[in-house]
């Protein structure tokens, strides 16, 4: 290893955070080893060309030394020129060493992240939606990245670095030893000199790495808030862009400065490095060519030593700090293990049944949303402990059917629970009594397959990928055709806007479809329900938030998507539901009053009130 290699990875193992040295849970080592049990034949192959590599650099400087000698003799020639191929030969060979470790070193770390990050994705997918409204989305990523990538080195970098330091500092110390150890014993004694005040260093450059971290995470943090289209319509409709600049431009001049520091401390190590280098090997020099002088030592066996002590300062450097080198690795393991040790409250039973796909029933349904350590973890949520606020019931004994082909509305005020309610069809929650039946199946019994397959959902905020409106549409049904495409656009009352685009189908919508207006949006998301085809519709104030026009185009798609259906609407507008086969009037978590239109409007309740507040209008009694 070569004096600025060695001292990059001195600088990678000194910044590390000491304080995050956290005691591991037992069993982790285990888990480590089943993820890299598929690679220890590379892993085998990578260990053996590092430790191979680490003979070659200890063998070179005693053969440089021969060179020497044989010169100082005066001949023969041919013993040069043959230790000189050899050493040239060796070179070649641990230049070949260092590309098949490489290679190998790249297929075990990139197959380990792949691993990782599969088995973390593929987990954080199948948890539940309470997981993602407490979940910072930045922290979550970052499982994905940096700790899949911290933990990865600790097969690559960290690993190799401890065997070829081990296997260096030994061979090197023997070897050293034996041509002269009143050398090598003068030569250690300067390793107190550099060893202490570059730990000192380490520390001081682990705050400020901590610190740039901080301030880096909090820029990316604000540049993805304002640069969505959500935050740079909000910043632009404010009229704060001054703001945010002289905002921004104080962190990132907080970022400047952390960096400046961090050079000239890095400089500082460096510098040392070289320093008690240069002196050491002015001792060894010194020492060497005295005693070379009174006949005690070859001249060769001088520059031997010389060139073997640039090979002995780094390994231990580096193994000084072996046990916060190894330690830190571990602790990304330890991080994306976190992640997966946190079980989904929404699992599918062994024993799971396919549901129908044609009623909907609540029997005495309770509810509360689930506690945050229930569902989340404090490191994921960027707080210290995690809310320890009890779980409050938003539910209370919840019962209505809605029958094939019935079309059931849930009415209102805002924060009564309509919402809540629907979400517990799909089965986004689970009850905590009672029970949801979906075709006559209790859904924590259904399979996760045939209960997707039965139940639809138009939200008031259509999602769209930032994809091709195509690509938008198959993700309901992937083999769809296009003539199945256009017709769900006919029949969603989209389809002559799509072909009137440029790429039609290919059209990109943008982040979140802001490409597109609200009720196109809506349409897009009915157009995408039509070709799923489900069972039961829930429609969750589809046209809550548009203009007239649209809310007609809108309810004309809507329309068609309910045609034979069975179907629960949240309304907040009354006027869409005055033909509903049944209303619910929920208020505090309870359904408070139910029946037709006429005859809520003729019991003069709450649902009277909530009509005559909208229309402003005597309602006959």
């Amino acid at each position: 290893m070569t004096q600025p290699m060695a001292a990059m990875q001195m600088m990678r193992s000194l910044r590390r955070e000491p304080g995050d040295q956290r005691k591991l849970p037992p069993g982790t080592w285990k888990r480590i080893l089943r993820f890299a049990r598929p690679y220890r034949r590379d892993i085998v192959v990578f260990l053996a060309a590092t430790v191979v590599s680490s003979v070659i650099a200890v063998v070179t400087p005693l053969l440089a030394g021969r060179v020497v000698d044989a010169i100082n003799r005066g001949g023969p020639r041919s013993t040069v020129v043959t230790v000189a191929l050899v050493i040239a030969g060796l070179a070649v060979f641990d230049t070949v060493l260092s590309m098949v470790g490489r290679w190998f070193s790249s297929r075990i770390g990139e197959g380990i992240i792949l691993s990782l990050r599969s088995r973390v994705f593929g987990h954080v997918q199948r948890m539940p939606v309470a997981f993602f409204s407490r979940t910072q989305t930045g922290a979550l990523i970052s499982r994905l990245n940096n700790d899949v990538i911290g933990a990865q080195r600790a097969f690559t970098s960290t690993l190799s670095g401890v065997v070829a330091n081990v296997i260096a500092l030994i061979l090197t110390l023997a070897v050293m030893l034996t041509l002269s150890w009143p050398i090598t014993v003068a030569a250690l004694v300067l390793l107190p000199i550099f060893v202490f005040p570059a730990r000192r260093v380490g520390r001081r450059l682990a705050s400020i790495t901590r610190e740039a971290a901080d301030l880096n995470a909090s820029m990316n943090t604000t540049m993805t808030e304002r640069f969505n289209v959500a935050g740079a319509m909000l910043v632009k409709l404010f009229g704060r862009p001054e703001e945010e600049e002289a905002a921004f431009a104080r962190r990132a001049a907080r970022v400047r400065d952390v960096g400046v520091l961090s050079a000239v401390y890095s400089r500082a190590f460096f510098a040392a490095l070289t320093l008690v280098a240069a002196l050491a090997t002015a001792l060894v020099y010194g020492v060497g060519g005295w005693l070379a002088l009174a006949g005690s030592l070859s001249a060769g066996t001088v520059v031997s030593l010389a060139l073997l002590l640039t090979r002995l300062y780094g390994p231990l450097t580096a193994l000084s700090n072996v046990q916060l080198d190894v330690a830190s690795a571990l602790v990304s393991f330890d991080r994306v293990f976190e992640v997966l040790d946190l079980e989904p409250m929404i699992a599918e039973g062994s024993g799971a049944i396919p549901a129908g796909a044609r009623s909907v029933e609540f029997r005495g349904v309770d509810f509360s949303y689930p506690a945050a350590d229930e569902v989340s973890l404090a490191s994921l949520e960027e707080v210290a402990v995690l809310d320890t606020a009890p779980r409050t019931p938003v539910l209370h004994g919840i019962d209505f059917e809605a029958r094939p082909g019935q079309l059931v509305a849930l009415v209102g005020p805002s924060g009564a629970g309509k919402t809540t309610i629907s979400a517990l069809v799909p089965r986004l929650y689970d009850v905590d009594a009672g029970a949801v039946l979906v075709g006559g199946v209790d859904v924590r019994d259904a399979t996760s397959a045939s209960l997707r397959d039965a139940v639809g959902v138009v939200t008031q905020e259509a999602h769209l990928f930032h994809d091709t409106i195509r690509a938008n549409l198959l993700y309901a049904r992937p083999d769809a055709t296009d003539s199945q495409l256009w017709d769900a656009l006919r029949r969603a009352r989209i389809e002559p806007l799509v072909a009137a685009l440029p790429d039609g189908l290919d059209t990109v919508v943008g982040e979140r479809g802001h490409r597109l207006s609200g009720g196109e949006k809506q349409r897009l998301a009915i157009a995408r329900l039509l070709l799923k085809a489900p069972g039961i519709v829930i429609l969750d104030e589809a046209t809550a938030h548009l203009d007239s026009d649209s809310e007609q185009a809108v309810q004309r798609a809507l329309d068609e998507a309910l045609d034979g259906r069975t179907a629960l609407v949240i309304a907040h507008r009354l006027s869409t539901v005055r033909n509903a086969d049944q209303i619910l009037v929920v208020d505090g978590g309870r359904i408070v009053e139910r029946g037709t239109h006429e005859s809520l409007l003729a019991a003069d309740g709450l649902y009277a009130n909530l009509y005559r507040t909208q229309f402003a209008t005597a309602v006959p009694s």
